[in-house]
């Protein structure tokens, strides 16, 4: 059996010092296949950004093992984390981080800069990579003169460049209208079918119906992990955005905008213990409702 590439084990990160601590992320195990593409949902400041930023390697943990290709990166130097990073992750975010004074062809070659190639080869490349997201014709465009859904097409270019094991893309379609939207989350599953592991952070449910899994975070922690069908809305987040009664035409696309900002006492399934089951050996169908009973209920 191959090892998971990505494999957390009581992951915590703590910021601030004595009565001032915080904690960002609590004992968090989480193991990920090659190949995978995982959503991450919870409200704003549960810790998926945190979680998202270990992961990539821009930030260290305060306590806990991280194994990333059988190789152990928790407590890496700052250079050897910064080239494993180089090397297999790339980043996408949700306000694009394009440089404006620089043409997005030069944007997307930007990657290659650091690890010594040439200037015709790093071009040619991200040439290349612009063709394969269809903006080969805005090469010599500048950020500005891109629409929101172009130019996030363009950082997932930059992002696509050093050919990454993991796609990184924190909230990828925020800054972006449906259309928009739709047009990233089509290129990422392009891109996912090409055998790229892809981890994004989403408040938007409907946006699960790209994902092969979704985890659920409150406080830090994961407090439901589920696998899900390609082209359908996971079923926790369907639970949720139908029983939430929204007010705007905007927050019944948003769905769960906040999807967990104060868990009753119960509702989750303390650490360690195993879902009920059937003699099938699946979850069965009361325990699911009563979940999904049960986070639809928060109140946001």
């Amino acid at each position: 059996m191959t090892a998971p590439i990505i494999s957390l084990k009581d992951i915590s990160k703590l910021y601030g010092f004595g009565d001032a601590t915080t904690v960002a992320l609590d004992e968090v195990s989480l193991t990920i296949e090659a190949g995978e593409f995982v959503g991450v949902m919870g409200a704003s400041g549960c810790g998926k950004s945190t979680l998202m930023n270990v992961i990539g390697l821009l930030d260290k943990p305060t306590h806990g093992e991280y194994m990333l290709r059988r190789r152990s990166v928790s407590k890496l130097r700052g250079t050897q984390r910064a080239k494993i990073r180089r090397d297999t992750v790339g980043f996408i975010f949700q306000s694009f981080n394009l440089l404006p004074k620089m043409t997005v062809l030069e944007n997307v070659a930007l990657p290659l800069s650091y690890k010594g190639v040439s200037v015709s080869r790093r071009l040619r490349q991200a040439s290349n990579m612009l063709e394969r997201v269809g903006l080969q014709d805005r090469e010599y465009y500048y950020p500005p003169q891109l629409s929101g859904g172009q130019a996030q097409s363009v950082a997932i270019a930059r992002a696509l460049v050093n050919e990454p094991d993991i796609i990184i893309a924190d909230e990828p379609t925020g800054n972006l209208d449906s259309a928009s939207s739709r047009l990233v989350m089509e290129l990422l599953s392009e891109v996912h079918k090409t055998g790229h592991t892809i981890l994004f952070v989403t408040h938007n449910p409907e946006l699960t119906r790209y994902a092969t899994r979704v985890v659920y975070m409150h406080d830090g922690g994961i407090i439901h992990d589920e696998a899900t069908k390609l082209g359908e809305v996971a079923a926790t987040a369907r639970e949720v955005m139908y029983n939430i009664s929204a007010t705007t035409e905007e927050d019944d696309l948003e769905g769960v905008s906040a999807l967990m900002k104060a868990v009753p006492n119960g509702t989750t399934r303390p650490r360690g213990r195993k879902p009920n089951k059937t003699k099938k050996g699946k979850e069965s169908k009361k325990a699911k409702s009563s979940d999904a009973r049960k986070i639809a209920s928060i109140d946001l």
